[in-house]
């Protein structure tokens, strides 16, 4: 059987609030993503979703539990073993202007994404415009500066740095949860084509229920930082087994 892609186990974070009180964030959560495959991870706010994405990329460290991506486990690497991992693992954010230095233009800030892939200027030319065009601009935004930029074309810019070294997995954080209903779903469109043209893998992070279940192949259901359910997509919402999870898609419909 195919080792997957992305293999977390048992994972436990607990975090220390204001009075010495603590809070586990984390209790025991598992998942994989396979090879070509789009993950959902579904909840409500403050249920441990960001924090799962940031133990994931190693910006914070479990208390305990495994992360394996590609076979190694993330939570040993240090210096260049952890910056080649990054190739292979990017992320997607919220925000996608705060996500750009906003003194650099876009080409610029997706040149420094192909540097240690594309060496030649001319070669980082031609391969900018290739990855715009890919994800639905124009060659003229390599020009633009975020601030210029709308929140769906700045999104769509973050989306294509971040496919530029060809990532096995891309990681999406409440990827489109600041753009409007119509630029959302054009985005989840984009992100939908580039799956099936590369094959990259997605790990698919939303409170939104009706975007996991038009993108993600399977979905894992996160309450009080524990795995409430997980299954097939339109399994789990057709015919949800937990309670947790018959009144989070029960929110949804009532909206």
């Amino acid at each position: 059987m195919t080792e997957p892609v992305l293999d977390v186990r048992n994972v436990t974070k607990t975090f220390r609030e204001r009075g010495g009180r603590r809070l586990r964030a984390l209790d025991g959560v598992s998942l994989t993503v396979s090879a070509g495959e789009c993950v959902g991870v579904v909840g409500e706010s403050g249920c441990g979703k960001s924090t799962l994405a940031r133990v994931i990329t190693r910006l914070i460290l479990p208390d305990s539990g495994s992360v394996r991506f590609c076979g190694t486990e993330m939570t040993e690497l240090r210096g260049g073993k952890l910056r080649s991992a990054y190739r292979n693992m990017k992320m997607i954010f919220q925000e996608p202007r705060s996500s750009f230095d906003p003194r650099l233009n876009i080409g610029t800030s997706i040149r420094e994404a192909l540097r240690p892939v594309v060496r030649g200027k001319k070669e980082q030319d031609e391969q900018i415009a290739r990855l715009l065009l890919s994800v639905g601009l124009e060659e003229r935004f390599a020009d633009a500066y975020p601030g210029q930029m709308s929140g769906g074309e700045c999104q769509r810019a973050a989306i294509a740095r971040a496919i530029a070294q060809r990532p096995k997995l891309l990681i999406c954080d409440e990827a489109t949860s600041a753009l409007d209903v119509s630029v959302q779903a054009q985005v989840v469109e984009l992100l939908d084509q580039i799956r099936r043209e590369t094959g990259i893998s997605f790990l698919f992070i939303s409170h939104d229920l009706a975007l996991v279940s038009s993108f993600c192949d399977r979905v894992y259901v996160l309450c009080g930082g524990r795995v409430a359910e997980h299954g097939a997509t339109l399994r789990v919402i057709r015919e949800p087994r937990e309670e947790y999870t018959k009144r989070l898609i029960g929110s949804v419909l009532t909206m």
